[in-house]
């Protein structure tokens, strides 16, 4: 872990969650839209990394040492932006430039533009692939570093992700720690409707890969499995994240519409105030 344990407890790290939640509302909520379905149910993951495990220097966002996040479900940007800022990337006044024109934070990720997002994407399916390759490639150089990639579920349906899945076993990328947020919902309807992923857990086992599986909501049960998966240095690590689309928000929790959403302030702000732990002074 990167921080001090009473910043990396729980109860804090569940706060941290909940800031990343009322900001995104309201970066989405002045916009208008957003995909609000996925980057609720990746809160607590963003939070638990960044400010419990990951090595990372908010003043160095290029440092070459440093441990790389891929949000491979790019268009959950805006969740990533939320967490950058509160970590300290850039001023928390940029949450406001939401795909604006002339601004840094467009709806899909983009590195040419935000400091500390690491790769470009948006077009589902990349980012495995490209982690593999910065895994290895810090190995090459001798840079002890993790490359964490976050996965959607219906993302993996793309058969490019099972290629890296086998070539990374092949190679032996013991560095590389990826995240499928497992809520069960993609664009055009539930998982199952879709593409059936049948046994998930299986699936990645059958690659190779060290598997664990976890309640995605639980900063403790994910922490715990991070550092499992650090451990773990000959093989690749997934960990499959048991979560709820559109997470705590009231209008968009559990609904496959909540993939992308439209939506006014007004609505962020009741959210806001609907969270769990009620509103706070200073929120919207």
């Amino acid at each position: 872990m990167t921080e001090n344990a009473q910043t990396a407890a729980p109860a804090n790290l569940q706060a941290r969650a909940r800031e990343i939640r009322i900001l995104t509302l309201q970066a989405m909520g002045r916009l208008g839209h957003g995909h609000v379905g996925g980057s609720m149910s990746i809160a607590e993951l963003l939070a638990v990394l960044y400010f419990a495990q990951m090595k990372v220097d908010p003043q160095e966002p290029s440092l070459r040492e440093r441990d790389r996040l891929i949000l491979s479900k790019g268009h959950c940007g805006p969740a990533l932006y939320s967490t950058l800022a509160l970590r300290g990337f850039f001023p928390l006044e940029w949450l406001d430039t939401l795909n604006r024109g002339g601004g840094r934070l467009p709806l899909h990720c983009d590195m040419n533009k935000t400091p500390g997002v690491d790769l470009t994407t948006g077009s589902l399916g990349l980012g495995l692939s490209a982690g593999l390759g910065v895994a290895l490639g810090n190995r090459i150089q001798g840079i002890a570093a993790l490359t964490y990639v976050i996965l959607g579920d219906g993302e993996i349906n793309e058969g490019q992700i099972w290629e890296a899945a086998m070539a990374a076993v092949q190679f032996r990328a013991g560095r590389l720690v990826a995240f499928v947020d497992y809520n069960r919902m993609q664009i055009d309807g539930t998982t199952e409707e879709v593409m059936d992923l049948g046994d998930i857990t299986g699936k990645w086992k059958s690659f190779g890969w060290h598997v664990q599986r976890v309640p995605g909501h639980d900063t403790t049960a994910l922490n715990d499995a991070i550092d499992a998966a650090r451990a773990e240095t000959e093989l690749p690590s997934v960990i499959i994240l048991d979560t709820v689309k559109g997470k705590d928000v009231f209008f968009a929790e559990g609904l496959v519409a909540s993939h992308h959403m439209k939506f006014d302030l007004q609505q962020a702000r009741e959210a806001v105030e609907r969270l769990p732990g009620g509103k706070r002074e200073g929120e919207i």
